[in-house]
């Protein structure tokens, strides 16, 4: 089974890096009721908040790393409430611009658990567009946790994440059997999390990343910070702003959380945005697609979709590792290939192979989800980033619902595919956050960033993982929220192609012109 269905890194990305290696991401967890919300720091007479000198003001070791890179590391209070005390690492990776810089632009891929800092040293010139290149060093950053920086760990052999991500059940998905054999898994995890990475695993929320985002600003020697996220990047930039209004310099927010919805009601949103997505590859699967394998309309192919997902687990399918099928798999092998509409051709081969008893291609699929190299070693620990950040920012697992009572609900918004999609995410993450050895922690309730510059909100009507709803609401509840709307399809749209919008975004970090009104791109 996989539990990162929420969170993806940049769709364009995806399609650079040979088919759906980093798809822009998201936890859609944002503020948490009967969380006591954050304070905005109050600076001293030097400008950095008070007592904290020592870390606005620490100066940079870079590393060269060719190619007009260099890294240095960054450091910051693990507890920002007790800055006294124990530090973490934060990774930083520059792109220096080709041209005459206008200054740093801050980025983050999304999430959450994406890597800013391989984001920019290995596809920088192709997330943002030629101009914002050569105008801008472009920051990738690995927030706390993630990757390069102080690191979240939990299991360490291959071969148990593979049994955590992949592993089939006793039981039927559905049953209380089921929801037991979880929870045991996920108690589990919880532990091996804890003992791996220690108190670290408490402080990992996007205030506290927020925190550290204005420690990079001033050591980089920027009054205003300049950022592009990207979906739960989004988040980090929402929660920045709130935290930091008069610090913002050029912010985009493309793919766009809103912080307050609850995280139940996102994800059942989100797995109708998935549904949504299903059904308009279906439409073009029947009519561009030769080798399309549903046949007699959307609704029948939809059904017959369905019909798959409702036999694979009788078919005991077994891929060429050894590894065996089940429909939770199934379920992120084909969410993996909606988040861009470039990937729709390999939904259409996946099919079609799974048709002729072939699984290869559909653990393909999900292990390109998951960070899954081909020898069964793993990229990154993306995964227990996703999970841990997920229970300490979200309300999930906490709510008085049951696991089986959440399915049930995004049922309802997806009919085809949501509860195999939640099988192995929500389900996961209810289990895992209800068993989650720290509280929640303490973050914004309000997302007005009251004084701060424009800030620009992108979204897409089509994007499955993000819907368009929420980047609708976040620009109203910015005071200075500006929205870009992206008629199509895909998670995140910026620097892929798309004229009006790349037109409009570059304008604005580059002229400092904001739109007048929405360009409905």
């Amino acid at each position: 089974m996989s539990t990162r269905l929420t969170s993806r890194f940049s769709a364009g990305v995806a399609v650079i890096a040979a088919g759906a290696m980093l798809l822009t991401g998201c936890s859609l967890f944002g503020g948490v009721a009967g969380a006591k919300p954050t304070s905005r720091p109050s600076a001293d007479a030097s400008g950095a908040p008070a007592g904290l000198d020592k870390f606005y003001t620490q100066k940079l070791t870079w590393k060269d790393e060719g190619d007009q890179l260099d890294s240095t590391k960054v450091t910051v209070p693990m507890d920002w409430d007790k800055p006294e005390g124990a530090t973490v690492e934060i990774a930083i990776m520059r792109h220096h611009a080709d041209g005459k810089s206008e200054g740093s632009l801050l980025m983050n891929p999304g999430g959450p658990g994406g890597s800013g800092y391989d984001y920019v040293r290995d596809y920088g010139q192709y997330v943002v567009t030629p101009a914002v290149f050569s105008a801008f060093d472009l920051i990738g950053f690995d927030p706390r946790g993630v990757n390069h920086s102080s690191a979240v760990t939990c299991y360490t052999d291959p071969k148990d994440r593979d049994e955590y991500l992949y592993g089939t059940y006793k039981d039927a998905y559905g049953t209380q059997g089921w929801v037991d054999e979880l929870t045991k898994r996920e108690k589990a995890y919880a532990a091996a999390c804890q003992k791996n990475t220690g108190p670290l695993l408490a402080h990992i929320d996007a205030a506290s990343v927020a925190r550290d985002m204005d420690v990079i600003r001033a050591v980089l020697g920027d009054k205003k910070i300049n950022y592009l996220g990207y979906s739960y990047g989004t988040y980090l930039g929402t929660v920045y702003a709130e935290l930091f209004p008069d610090k913002v310099g050029k912010m985009v927010l493309d793919g766009a959380i809103d912080p307050l919805v609850s995280d139940l009601d996102a994800l059942a949103t989100q797995m109708g945005g998935f549904e949504s997505a299903l059904r308009a590859w279906m439409v073009d699967c029947q009519s561009n697609q030769s080798d399309c394998p549903f046949t007699g309309g959307t609704d029948t192919g939809m059904k017959q979709i369905r019909s798959v997902l409702d036999t694979v687990d009788s078919k005991h399918l077994v891929a060429s590792d050894g590894r065996k099928l089940d429909s939770a798999t199934l379920g992120t092998g084909i969410s993996e290939n909606l988040y861009s509409q470039q990937l729709w051709p390999d939904l259409v081969a996946m099919f079609n192979d799974l048709r002729n008893g072939d699984a290869d291609s559909t653990f393909s699929a999900a292990d390109d989800y998951n960070d899954r190299n081909s020898d069964g070693s793993y990229q990154d620990n993306a995964n227990d980033v996703y999970s841990a950040v997920t229970c300490a920012e979200g309300d999930l697992g906490t709510d008085g619902k049951s696991v089986l009572d959440d399915l049930a609900a995004i049922k309802a918004k997806a009919p085809t595919i949501g509860e195999y999609f939640a099988y192995d995410d929500t389900a996961v993450l209810d289990a895992l956050c209800t068993n989650w050895p720290y509280p929640v922690a303490k973050l914004p309730k309000t997302f007005e960033a009251k004084g701060a510059a424009p800030i620009i909100v992108i979204g897409t009507t089509n994007d499955p993982a993000t819907p368009y709803a929420q980047a609708v609401s976040l620009a109203k509840q910015l005071d200075s929220g500006v929205l870009i709307t992206h008629k199509g399809e895909g998670h995140t749209v910026y620097a892929q192609g798309v004229t009006c919008v790349d037109d409009a975004v570059d304008s604005y970090f580059i002229k400092g012109t904001v739109p007048a009104s929405d360009p409905m791109c």
